[in-house]
């Protein structure tokens, strides 16, 4: 794939969209679908939005109403990043630097650089709605969520920057992202792309999860010769204010803040019940136990792995009498605490 010309390769399928009844979608049912979904105007009428479209003071002024007053933590690139938030050239390090500062002076920061071609680029990243900007949900609701969000709330976020670039990752939970202030485009891939993405270092990373080593907009391709397959596999989401993306975990996505000013909101969640440990946990320790052994011991482990983990939940504890099923039944919260302690025992050994 090497001899293809880097200016070829572009991600140019379109995520499907949605226009008719949005104030009422089943989110859950897109999720267990798995097809990212655009809902057109879905947040259109956030007083938000609407200050938004008057001007980019006027959606700060919004939002200041509902400032805490804690300061926030906001990133600086130089023009030389051209936007996009990664690493220095050996990446051992990032290519930009963080500091805590009062929200009011960083927003007048990016308002200062609008319209020059050489601006640095300004990023507040994922910062807690309700702890820094309580109330704003209560006028800002993402009335599609209706029940979803009762049955497994969620966490809520805003982003706030000039023409950003995050660099593709996954998360962890289920997204429903909010086009709030500003365009934006992101760039999904599905799980199973995640060798042709070729992921950067667990650490550092320039916020807390794995990203892509390919500059879309000029991937090296004798570096990352199979980004070519990830890019067929790939597709476009442009929003306009008022949109909401949705789409499921472990998606990779790489996200573009397209104007001067720019706000997302967005809500994580996940159906998984509250006692279950992050699957990362799992990554990591199997890297420890299982990655370096000998390719037959991997196999005879991947057919485990199947029948006791990946195969029907139910299956490996059927044959047995319910008394003896332990942690092979369904779990509950005093099973996962069970369960963890024999974990740490078998760590602490």
């Amino acid at each position: 794939m090497a001899d293809v010309a880097p200016d070829r390769i572009a991600v140019t399928r379109r995520t499907r969209e949605r226009t008719g009844d949005i104030a009422n979608p089943d989110l859950a049912a897109i999720i267990a679908e798995g097809v990212p979904t655009i809902l057109k105007g879905a947040a259109r009428d956030w007083p938000l939005v609407q200050a938004g479209l008057q001007s980019p003071e006027r959606a700060v002024d919004y939002l200041s109403r509902f400032h805490s007053g804690q300061p926030v933590v906001g990133y600086t690139a130089d023009p030389g990043a051209g936007g996009r938030f990664h690493y220095n050239q050996d990446a051992t390090a990032m290519n930009f630097r963080g500091e805590r500062v009062a929200f009011d002076a960083f927003i007048a920061r990016i308002l200062e650089q609008r319209d020059k071609p050489d601006a640095p680029a300004f990023y507040i990243g994922s910062t807690d709605l309700d702890t820094f900007f309580p109330g704003f949900r209560a006028e800002n609701e993402l009335t599609p969520a209706g029940d979803l969000f009762a049955q497994h709330p969620p966490l809520a976020s805003i982003w706030l920057g000039n023409r950003t670039i995050a660099a593709a990752h996954f998360d962890m939970s289920n997204n429903a992202a909010c086009c709030a202030v500003g365009h934006r485009r992101f760039t999904l891939f599905p799980p199973e792309q995640v060798a042709n993405l070729y992921p950067g270092p667990l650490a550092p990373t320039p916020g807390g999860q794995v990203v892509t080593m390919v500059d879309f907009a000029a991937p090296d391709l004798d570096l990352y010769p199979n980004f070519a397959e990830a890019a067929a596999a790939g597709e476009i989401a442009e929003l306009e204010p008022g949109d909401v993306l949705v789409y499921p975990a472990l998606w990779w996505h790489q996200v573009e803040a397209l104007d001067d000013f720019n706000v997302l909101v967005n809500y994580w969640w996940n159906a998984a019940p509250d006692f279950l440990d992050t699957p990362m946990t799992t990554l990591l320790h199997a890297m420890l136990s299982l990655r370096d052994r000998p390719e037959h011991e991997k196999e005879a482990w991947r057919a485990m792995f199947d029948y006791y983990i990946f195969g029907p939940a139910e299956r490996p504890a059927a044959h047995l009498p319910v008394p003896a099923r332990g942690p092979l039944a369904s779990l509950d919260p005093m099973a996962a605490r069970q369960l963890r302690a024999l974990i740490q025992r078998q760590l602490n050994r």
